[in-house]
């Protein structure tokens, strides 16, 4: 879990460096992104904003998230369909999301040497990568110390 404090401090300062408007919607999506460990299903996030504003809809949550995403505050688990907090959004360049099975914890690396060869070797085949994304699934540290029952 990151330190959503910070992580909404420094999401408020991005979006209006950039000029874009985060709305109080839009900060009490990724406050609950924020505030959950491991991933948040979009149905997940409607549910509990529906408890705090009645008018919450489907298309509410995707435009948030869509918002979120656009501006690098929030990363979609694909293999999850989940959405998880970016704790370095300044980092415009790809990444690389370890996903433990177990606890669901999530944890982003940036490895550019892995991000430059992929997008070297997608441009020798004449191929333009518009999205990229890298998700390793296993168990982490905690999980180990802990038995597996099978």
């Amino acid at each position: 879990m990151t330190d959503s404090r910070a992580l909404m401090d420094q999401a408020e300062r991005q979006c209006r460096r950039r000029g874009v408007r985060f709305t109080p919607i839009r900060q009490r999506v990724l406050q609950m992104i924020a505030d959950t460990r491991g991933g948040l299903k979009a149905y997940d996030l409607l549910d509990r904003l529906a408890t705090e504003h009645a008018s919450a809809r489907p298309p509410t949550v995707y435009r948030a998230l869509e918002f979120l995403i656009d501006q690098g505050l929030v990363h979609r688990i694909e293999s999850l369909n989940a959405y998880v907090a970016c704790p370095c959004p300044e980092h415009a360049h790809g990444f690389q999301l370890l996903i433990c099975r177990d606890c669901g914890r999530v944890e982003e690396l940036h490895l550019d040497d892995i991000n430059e060869q992929l997008g070297q070797r997608a441009h020798e085949l004449g191929f333009t990568v518009q999205r990229q994304t890298i998700e390793l699934l296993g168990r982490c540290e905690a999980c180990h110390a802990v038995p597996q029952t099978s």
